[in-house]
């Protein structure tokens, strides 16, 4: 590894087929490849510039240049060129003129082209590439070309929608190579559906490069962990902004879901929880987990607790429980409820997808199997409730961006929880509603957000 870079995520929309003609720009790190020229006399310049127009052979990406002895060197589509165009050009278009080829091993992109954004690019580069290996370039290719990635550093996440052409299998393996020089990168892995085990193993296959093993640097948190083996989700960055400002000093933490510590690093690192229990199956994010809590130098307060949890042994030891699964956390409440301090109680962070489609009524928790998509900025919404307020008086008062499917799931959620407790230890709790919080949009018409619920014993009377 290199050290540390800024995960970068990019969504453009392909260009016109008329955008995508011939280019040959940046390769890997950000050095030009060569481009072939076609070499004249000044005097001859102009006729030779208007021949190559109108046979839609000169290249528009790439500067005029003039060379050192004072002939002139026009960019060209090598692929479209052929012997007779040069025997027109020396004897019909500009007869006497000299007509050599050349390669320009450092070309200057034009003004056109330095202003294509990246996906134009990928388009131009490909559609260039394929033509010139015999292969006809067609609106169906187009449209099979990535729409969105995830830059990070070196490494270029494609989406699953991508390169599913069977056209496309031919042009293996060299076509990675092609798509990682348009886009500046040296490694390429295309990503599927994430699994639907319970380790959530991302469906990351790796098409250019050794390794999968990437470094994200997200609000001072750096973050080390294979892109094929551990997922990795973009759209929880506000919730991770949010609880890393959570007051949780003096605080112990349960972590359900630690992942490679998504939670578990904010809580620790910004919000000053002094020690963490993490728990986590998947044996891979487990690997990543331990060598972030080493990289960000919280790893003395914070122990990792490998496999199942719903065998976890620990009880009555949190002040606060983290609950990061979706599309449902259902699976850990009663571990929750169990983990938490008997005598004072706690706070739960309840993570669940939502569905909430217009005339129909609430869809269960974990309904939704849909794949995550990069999010859409959302309004923070804070319901602060009196102790005994009854159901009509909360809905009084909600924000106006607060969706009804949301304050329904959270006040049957809060209900629920509150049985589970009395159950469990065998007195009332009171539970309170403290904060609904959209995450990101999973799906349409399904929202992730977290139910912050503070759950807290009731005195005994008499």
């Amino acid at each position: 590894m290199r050290g540390c870079a800024e995960v970068e995520q990019r969504e453009f929309r392909g260009g016109s087929r008329r955008e995508c003609g011939a280019s040959n720009m940046e390769g890997a790190g950000g050095k030009p490849t060569a481009v072939v020229a076609v070499v004249t006399e000044p005097r001859f310049t102009q006729r030779y510039r208007e021949y190559l127009e109108k046979q839609k052979l000169l290249d528009r990406q790439h500067r005029v240049k003039k060379l050192r002895d004072g002939t002139v060197a026009l960019p060209v589509l090598r692929e479209a060129l052929l012997e007779q165009h040069l025997r027109e050009l020396r004897n019909r278009v500009a007869p006497g003129s000299t007509c050599v080829l050349t390669q320009l091993l450092d070309p200057v992109p034009s003004k056109k082209a330095q202003s294509y954004s990246p996906a134009q690019r990928l388009c131009l580069e490909v559609s260039r590439w394929v033509e010139g290996r015999g292969v006809t370039w067609s609106a169906e290719l187009e449209a099979d070309l990535p729409r969105s990635w995830q830059r990070h550093g070196d490494l270029l996440l494609l989406s699953e929608d991508c390169f599913q052409a069977k056209q496309w299998r031919h042009l293996e393996p060299e076509l990675w190579e092609t798509v990682a020089s348009a886009l500046g990168v040296q490694r390429l892995a295309k990503r599927g559906r994430v699994s639907p085990d319970s380790t959530r193993t991302p469906a990351v296959s790796l098409l250019l490069g050794d390794h999968g093993w990437v470094d994200h640097v997200d609000n001072g948190i750096r973050y080390k962990f294979d892109v094929t083996q551990c997922m990795f989700s973009f759209g929880n960055i506000t919730e991770k902004l949010r609880v890393a400002s959570l007051p949780c000093a003096g605080e112990v933490l349960v972590d359900l879901y630690a992942g490679i510590g998504y939670f578990t690093l904010p809580f620790l690192v910004h919000a000053e929880a002094a020690f963490v229990h993490a728990c986590e199956w998947n044996p891979h994010a487990v690997v990543a987990l331990r060598n972030n809590l080493e990289l960000n130098g919280v790893a003395d307060r914070c122990q990792i607790h490998f496999g199942d949890n719903s065998k976890l042994k620990l009880s009555n030891v949190a002040d606060r429980v983290n609950l990061g699964l979706i599309p449902s956390s259902e699976e850990g409440w009663p571990i929750a409820c169990r983990v938490l301090k008997q005598e004072a109680g706690g706070i739960l962070h309840i993570h669940q997808n939502v569905e909430s489609f217009p005339g129909k009524t609430l869809q269960p928790p974990g309904s939704s199997e849909m794949e995550e998509h990069w999010p859409s900025p959302q309004q923070i919404i804070s319901n602060q409730l009196k102790n005994g307020a009854t159901s009509d008086s909360r809905r009084k008062t909600l924000s106006v961006a607060t969706k009804p499917e949301w304050q329904s799931w959270a006040e049957a959620t809060e209900t629920r929880i509150a049985t589970l407790l009395h159950q469990m230890h065998g007195k009332p709790w009171k539970t309170q509603i403290l904060h609904i919080q959209p995450v990101k949009s999973y799906a349409p018409h399904v929202d992730h957000i977290v139910l912050d619920l503070e759950c807290r014993p009731c005195p005994l009377v008499g």
